[in-house]
């Protein structure tokens, strides 16, 4: 059976919405204070969580938001995010399904569209990158927060082959240099680049994605005899506990 990009994503996802819901990693993380802040300084009032999965951006920006529109192309994560804003009373939250290089919205309609830990799944960042241009506000902002790729290749290799071990729909995660490449060919200026570091304890990791028994091994495999350079980069332990890089990239038309 051929699988399309984006009906492995949602093959991959489908029934892990309340994993990711439920995730410290998701919920958690030193960028939804920077994001509230930047909404609040610019008075950004019309939201895109663009690739929402368990919609913890919309949940921290609602309360500084007019409105929010969750977006995500696997329906049972936009269900859950709905379900999850009537409990919590956050009314402004609304939710849509599609993908990310083509949004089903009206030019400069957001005064923000936000992604976090979702670019690496896209299978043409520039085209969403246009999209976004296109979608958003002369005077907006766009952030993206995900893990950050390597221009070191021994490096890089490393991590790029554990994701997609991992999880099959994994596409790439993109370097600094990558970033901004893709924001220049798509209009952007950068306003603000900032590393952060995410670490991942393994046993979630997997668990979360429900990695089959015999891909974890491998991926042991692979930390365990990887070199000393690698594992000292990625801070791997015996357990297979490990950190990466983030980027927490600004954007402005």
């Amino acid at each position: 059976m051929t699988h399309t990009q984006h009906a492995l994503n949602i093959q991959q996802y489908q029934d892990k919405s309340h994993n990711y819901l439920n995730s410290a990693v998701h919920a958690q993380g030193a960028e939804f204070d920077k994001i509230k802040q930047l909404i609040e300084a610019h008075k950004l009032a019309h939201i895109l969580d663009l690739g929402c999965g368990g919609g913890h951006v919309s949940y921290q920006v609602a309360p500084v938001a007019t409105s929010v529109i969750a977006y995500d192309i696997t329906p049972t994560m936009t269900e859950v995010v709905a379900s999850q804003a009537k409990a919590r009373g956050l009314t402004n939250i609304t939710t849509q399904i599609g993908t990310a290089e083509n949004l089903p919205f009206a030019d400069q309609q957001f005064d923000a569209i936000i992604t976090r830990y979702s670019a690496h799944h896209w299978q043409n960042v520039p085209q969403a990158l246009f999209e976004m241009h296109r979608a958003l506000a002369d005077d907006g902002k766009v952030v993206i927060v995900d893990v950050l790729g390597n221009s070191n290749p021994v490096l890089n290799n490393f991590l790029q082959t554990i994701e997609t071990i991992r999880d099959p729909s994994h596409v790439k995660d993109y370097s600094l240099a990558e970033w901004l490449y893709f924001a220049e060919i798509t209009g952007f200026s950068v306003a603000t680049v900032e590393m952060q570091k995410l670490a991942l304890n393994f046993d979630s990791w997997v668990a979360r994605m429900h990695t089959p028994d015999t891909s974890i091994q491998v991926i042991r495999a692979l930390q365990k005899n990887c070199a000393a350079s690698v594992r000292q980069y990625y801070e791997i332990d015996e357990a297979g506990n490990f950190s990466t890089d983030v980027i927490y990239l600004v954007l402005s038309k």
